[in-house]
Formats: C-alpha cells, structure tokens, sequence
C-alpha cells in the first residue's frame, strides 16, 4: 500500500475540522470557549505508543466505529482536570459518570460528522463507554498490537480553565485505506469546504510506501535513542528518550507547538537526501543546566559564552546520532551544518525553519523527541523536518530494497 501524502493531508484537515466542531458543542455545553491547540496523524508503533503515554492517568469516553469509517474514537481528560469539567455542568458533581459520558458522546459525534460529510457516508458509534485508564488503556487493544498504526491526535485547550483533553482516533483499514491511498481524495465536497485541496490525483503527488513509512518511523526511535547516548557520554549523566515519534502535521501548527516559553540550543540545516532542518531545544532552565554539567567550572553566565559554545559541541554530536542512522537504512549521504545557537521563546525559534520549508509544502513529516536526563532536571525537545519529496523518494528506494 502506497501512502498519499496529499490525502493524507485532506484527512489531518478533516481531523482539525472535526476537533473545531467539537469544541464549539462543548463551549455551548459548558459556556467555556475552547480552542484546538493542534491536530496530527501519528504513525508508530504500539512499543511507541505505549511509552508516549506512559504516566497518564485519564478519564473519558470511547465509542467504536461502523459504516463510512471503521476504528475506534476516544475523548479523554486528565484526571487532574475532571472537577473542572464537572464544575461546569448542571449536576456535573453529583453525575459524575453520566456528565463525562454525555459530554464525551457530544464532542465526539461532533468530531466524525466532517468525515461523515466527507465520505457521503453515515458513521455509526457505538454506545460511548466510560473509562478511567492508566497509560495506554486509554487506546483500544488493537492500537497496541500492531507494528504501525496511524493515529489522529487533537489537542484542545480551554481558555479560561484548566480543561485540556484530548481526542484519539484509530482508523481500521478499508474505507481509510481509500482515503490515504487517493482514491476517494480528488477534491473538497460538501460539508468539508477545503478539506481536499489539492488531494490525491494531481501531477507530482507524492506517495510512499506504507512499510517504508513505518520503518522510517522505527529510524526515528532509534535515532532519539542515538542522540540520548551522546549526551550521556558527554555529561556523564543518564539519559534516556521520554517519546519519540513520527507525526504527520501541518507545519503552521509547529511553532505553536514550542510554545512561548524561553529556550535554548542549536539549529541545523540538513543536506541530501532527506535535507530539511533539524532543531535541538532545551527549555531555558534545562539549557543551562545541562551546559553547567559539561564545563569544568562554573560559567560566568548561566547562557553566555562557555554556555553556547558547550551546548553547540552538544547539539554536533546530537545530530550526527539522530541521522547517521537514517542515512545508513535509506543508504543515502546525509550532512548538517555547523551549529546555530538560537536563545528566544521556543516559538520563535522554530518559526523561520517552518517558513523556510513552507515554500516547498503545507504538511511535514515531524520527528519530536523528549530526552530526559537522570539526576538534574532537564529535557530537550527534537524537531526533524525532512523535505516531503526527497523523504519519498528514500522511503521508495528503500520499499524496493
């Protein structure tokens, strides 16, 4: 099975359309405005997934899927933030089971009617279910079981509370299958105005191979692991990856996605095939900490110029274990530029690097990785950003080898 990427695409929309519809039901539900922070499609495997929610504790609501789509769909909240839902529904405290099942079966039957308007076809859900879930028992079995699923993931936010949840859903193949492979993705039709822009059928389409795709997604873990072991080597402390995953996003959502808190660390241009860019970024505290643990003394300022140059030897060696690897799998020569150090909020860092690469495409295939270290508090964040094409390309190399 071929993957095109442009369909692809046509159904991320559908999903950030579907996260909008729910939010609007539940803003009328609750009187609480709610945004969509960001939606993107997933491919890992279940080791993946369940180490990406290792940790959680959520409450929420699953429905199965039957007809114009099949899967599964889940809404889920932290536990923390359960009272502040309740708070807001008539009764909600004394009906906690039934609000949180009502409000679940209400955003996401708001969520798949844009894909059933798609489709032209009716999607059936299932009774919703009620569950309180540790880690991934928020995803149905089956998520678990393979070596690569696709998963959309939509992330809302709450403006004037702390109200964050999220919505999974899990296409089965078949109807899916169609949508990705460009079948039923030509153009927009009605009911979802956009959605299909410049989907599948158009010259330069292009499509990659499924296994491919999930392998490159396995390139990604190993290359996050890569990368964890040259920091340990170089500080002496313990490091492992929290996440590590491929996702499939629209590359305007990426600087929100940093988010406006301050960073630090280094930028890279890559060269070959894939070229793209990659970023290495520390939270600011996390920099300097982590500069601290590499110099032999003290520096004089906690990021200046002992700080820098350290986190840039850092940042060499990172990056050099993240794509080492790809280019030994995709057997093409891969090259990075010198470091570039950026100390800014973590949005403006990441924001030229996805201005840079919009001109060429809308979506990008985003390696993120949490890398924790043991003993003093400091994480990094990854951002890989390969050029689509030349990822296709390699990706298709490889199918055939």
């Amino acid at each position: 099975m071929r993957v095109d990427v442009r369909a692809l695409g046509a159904c991320n929309r559908l999903a950030e359309q579907g996260a909008e519809q729910a939010a609007g039901a539940l803003s009328d539900l609750t009187g609480t405005d709610l945004a969509v922070e960001v939606t993107g499609a997933s491919v890992a495997s279940g080791e993946d997934l369940a180490e990406a929610f290792t940790g959680r504790e959520s409450i929420g609501v699953s429905v199965g899927l039957r007809g114009g789509l099949d899967g599964e769909a889940v809404l889920a909240f932290d536990a923390a933030n359960v009272d502040a839902l309740l708070s807001l529904l008539p009764g909600g405290a004394s009906m906690e089971r039934s609000a949180v099942t009502e409000v679940g079966n209400i955003a996401l039957g708001g969520f798949l009617d844009g894909w059933a308007n798609y489709l032209g076809k009716a999607i059936d859900m299932t009774p919703p279910r009620y569950f309180e879930a540790d880690g991934a028992a928020v995803l149905p079995d089956g998520a678990l079981a393979g070596d690569g699923v696709f998963l959309f993931e939509s992330r809302l936010d709450a403006t004037t509370t702390d109200l964050d949840f999220s919505i999974y859903m899990l296409p089965d193949s078949g109807p899916f299958r169609d949508l990705i492979v460009g079948k039923t993705a030509p153009a927009a039709t009605a009911g979802a105005e956009g959605a299909g822009d410049g989907a599948a059928g158009e010259a330069g389409t292009t499509a990659v191979p499924y296994e491919s795709l999930s392998t490159f997604a396995s390139l990604a873990k190993r290359g996050s692991a890569n990368a964890a072991d040259n920091i340990a080597m170089m500080t002496g402390l313990e490091t492992t990856v929290d996440v590590s995953r491929l996702r499939f996003v629209p590359l305007a959502d990426v600087p929100a996605e940093v988010g406006v808190e301050p960073h630090a660390g280094t930028v890279f241009e890559l060269q070959g095939e894939p070229s793209g860019y990659l970023a290495i970024l520390f939270e600011e505290e996390s920099a300097a900490t982590i500069a601290a643990a590499m110099l032999p003394s003290e520096p004089d300022e906690p990021l200046g110029g002992m700080a820098e140059n350290a986190l840039c030897e850092l940042g060499n060696v990172m990056t050099s274990g993240f794509i080492d690897g790809w280019a030994n799998v995709l057997g093409t020569s891969i090259s990075h530029s010198p470091p570039e150090f950026v100390h800014d909020i973590g949005s403006s860092t990441i924001s030229p690097l996805v201005a840079k690469l919009s001109r060429r495409q809308d979506y990008g295939f985003v390696i993120d990785a949490a890398i924790q270290t043991e003993g003093v508090q400091a994480r990094c964040d990854v951002y890989a950003l390969p050029d689509e094409r030349e990822l296709a390309r390699a990706l298709d190399r490889l199918s055939e080898t």
